[in-house]
């Protein structure tokens, strides 16, 4: 995998210049609903079928993208060993967080947007925070907790196997 690291104010055309295969968009700092450029960057990204895939602050981004509401979490998800729900295969991971807020969507059930069909993948066992959602009908997704993080447990490292293979995907 060959990575370009892009600024957050990027615009879509720079972005696009490059001929990505795929989108990552990591953690922040900020309030989600305060990045109004960002949001309609991932929506052209999106209308563009790129594989895309988001983590804490970049799940949020995508949130709202596909037209949720983002929160101020009361106390906030700190430190490692949260337990998180995988609602695909109920499996649960052990998970690192470091996040503020949090996405508003529809736990039960497929949910849709104008970039179809979607659902959420995974939630937090202790408070039901949406910690995932899934595209079903365009290569994307999202969590909010830190696959990446190390050191610490490594139950959601298939996620980035996930990335490569929507990538893989869309080019057939």
């Amino acid at each position: 995998v060959e990575v370009h690291l892009m600024p957050f104010d990027s615009s879509a055309d720079e972005i696009m210049a490059i001929k990505p295969d795929g989108v990552f968009l990591s953690n922040g700092p900020g309030d989600p609903a305060t990045m109004t450029e960002m949001i309609s960057l991932v929506r052209e990204i999106l209308s563009a079928r790129i594989p895309l895939f988001g983590i804490c602050f970049g799940h949020q981004i995508i949130g709202r993208a596909l037209g949720f509401d983002t929160y101020k979490l009361p106390f906030g998800h700190r430190g490692i060993n949260q337990p998180v729900k995988n609602l695909k295969s109920s499996r649960i991971e052990i998970t690192a967080h470091n996040h503020g807020f949090a996405v508003k969507a529809p736990i039960d059930g497929i949910f849709d947007t104008v970039f179809g069909r979607g659902r959420v993948s995974h939630i937090n066992l202790n408070d039901n925070v949406v910690e995932g959602l899934e595209l079903l009908d365009r290569p994307g997704f999202s969590v909010q907790y830190h696959p990446e993080a190390s050191p610490g447990p490594h139950d959601s490292s298939y996620l980035f196997d996930q990335f490569i293979e929507n990538i893989k995907s869309s080019k057939k």
